[in-house]
């Protein structure tokens, strides 16, 4: 049901053509990255946390990235926590392996990690283990509701991409 209702989601911008299903996986960064023929970092991936009572979070980084615990409990004020496979199919309707920030069960804070903004494009998935969408980064803000850009991530500054220059593209 999660892809139907990701399907479902684009149709308000005419996008659900423009969504790809694979005969393989893509499940993970590196499924994506060879599935579709693009480097890792420009998988959108989509990480979901225990938020405040009871509410996930989803935060939608670079294929490349990590999240820097020190720059989560700074941004958010707790500790990040990832959910456990059954909670992030309650929380977004999506099973791992195709969590995407559309098309939600619930109406979930999405914010955009900056390590995105060193492209024009990126995939997200698309709510199964075989699909994404391209997207340029103001579609993906707009599309996914994102509540904002933050910096929680480490690992990418290394690509040779000024984190300035992430900071102030793209806005």
């Amino acid at each position: 049901m999660s892809f139907e209702n990701v399907t479902r989601y684009f149709q308000q911008w005419n996008r659900e053509a423009d969504i790809m299903e694979f005969e393989t996986s893509s499940a993970t960064v590196g499924e994506a990255a060879e599935t579709i023929g693009v480097i890792p970092a420009r998988i959108a991936k989509t990480l979901s946390f225990s938020g405040t009572e009871g509410q996930a979070i989803l935060v939608v980084a670079a294929g490349d990235t990590k999240i820097d615990n020190k720059k989560f409990r700074h941004f958010f004020g707790f500790k990040a926590r990832m959910l456990a496979s059954d909670e992030v199919l309650l929380q977004t309707g999506h099973q791992i392996g195709g969590v995407c920030p559309f098309g939600l069960a619930r109406e979930l804070d999405v914010y955009l990690d900056i390590s995105l903004k060193r492209f024009e494009t990126v995939f997200p998935a698309c709510g199964s283990s075989n699909s994404a969408i391209e997207l340029t980064i103001s579609e993906l803000f707009q599309f996914s509701q994102a509540k904002e850009w933050i910096d929680v991530c480490k690992g990418w500054e290394e690509t040779g991409i000024q984190k300035e220059q992430a900071l102030h593209s793209y806005e």
